[in-house]
């Protein structure tokens, strides 16, 4: 293989927890208040964006990439969420409560026809113009539709007074997903990331129990049809559901929230068998100095990329109120930085 890889090609051998060139730098969500300071594509937005539909054609995504230095391109689709839904400053999207409150309500969720070709028209348009960045599908599973859906006290309720309600939901977002992320296998992806929230910053929204009970058994039917690697996202210390989560395959996990997960730790007990996204601090990236962002990226690379299966990124996604010279830095240093073999003091 060259001695400069492809973007592809370094992302991959990342997921496979292999050492490339360097460091991978991914994004899975770039809010486009953000790009347009950084691209100055004018005005910034107001309304509040839509976090089921894609935000970018694929000549924007490439045009971020590079101006970022960006390994990968990202392409979302996401079954929509049955609750209110807040504009927020910068375009950001806030959920409010959910429409799902009894199994009177479950007519309401009318989800696209996984099965037609029309849906996946634009995912495939992007792929034919990605080039050679890797490509990410960012879906969501079913879990977090779900709790947004019924909303958190009905959610955590109805987990303990009304299971087979909470399962009749679950189940419409999991075969809609099974379906999604089989066909994303076809369409030639290179990994699909899994948008579900599911912790607080000390443990997950349920117990362990709890989790093998009602969702694990979806993800080992979902398992099977991914065939490219399969990476979790979710905010928060989910810890205690790791080693269930790597009994279905998954490839990696990201962000690990800074304050929530340890991700020096996580490198010494998983290091071998999963691949670690993240997880520059958003505080720093939004009220620090460029010299902190860059000191923050040279301790990660220093301390979790030796041995490969390290991807850089941001600890959730660049948010509209980030600083632009603070995302700026962040991508430098990673080039500065990250060229393997590491040897950082």
């Amino acid at each position: 293989m060259a001695s400069v890889w492809s973007s592809r090609e370094r992302v991959l051998a990342a997921l496979a927890r292999q050492e490339p060139d360097r460091v991978p730098y991914c994004e899975f969500g770039i809010d486009r208040a953000l790009a347009q300071r950084l691209l100055g594509w004018g005005e910034p937005v107001s309304q509040a964006a839509n976090l089921e539909e894609n935000p970018y054609t694929v000549e924007e995504a490439r045009a971020l990439a590079q101006a970022l230095g960006l390994d990968n391109l990202y392409y979302v689709l996401r079954a929509p969420v049955y609750a209110e839904k807040h504009p927020g400053k910068d375009g950001r999207l806030f959920y409010g409560r959910g429409l799902i409150q009894s199994e009177r309500d479950l007519d309401k969720i009318v989800l696209p026809d996984p099965t037609r070709d029309a849906l996946y028209a634009g995912a495939e348009a992007f792929l034919r113009g990605r080039g050679d960045y890797a490509a990410v599908l960012v879906t969501r599973f079913g879990v977090f539709p779900t709790m947004l859906s019924l909303g958190m006290e009905t959610f955590s309720l109805a987990l303990y007074e009304n299971r087979p309600f909470v399962e009749a939901v679950l189940e419409r977002y999991v075969h809609w997903a099974e379906v999604v992320m089989e066909r994303a296998c076809d369409l030639g992806f290179d990994a699909i990331i899994t948008t579900d929230d599911m912790a607080f910053n000390t443990a997950p929204f349920f117990s362990p129990q709890m989790f093998r009970e009602v969702f694990l058994p979806h993800y080992r039917r979902v398992a099977p049809r991914i065939r490219i690697p399969w990476l979790i996202h979710s905010d928060g210390n989910i810890l205690p559901l790791l080693d269930d989560l790597l009994s279905v395959g998954i490839a990696g996990v990201h962000p690990i929230e800074k304050g929530a997960m340890d991700i020096r730790a996580l490198k010494r007990t998983y290091g071998n068998r999963l691949c670690l996204l993240g997880n520059v601090d958003l505080n720093l990236l939004g009220m620090g100095t460029p010299g902190e962002v860059e000191a923050e990226v040279y301790g990660l690379i220093r301390d979790v990329a030796p041995g490969g299966g390290y991807i850089l990124t941001s600890g959730n996604s660049l948010a509209g109120y980030l600083l632009p010279e603070n995302v700026r830095a962040m991508a430098a240093a990673v080039k500065k930085y990250g060229r393997y073999p590491i040897s950082l003091a």
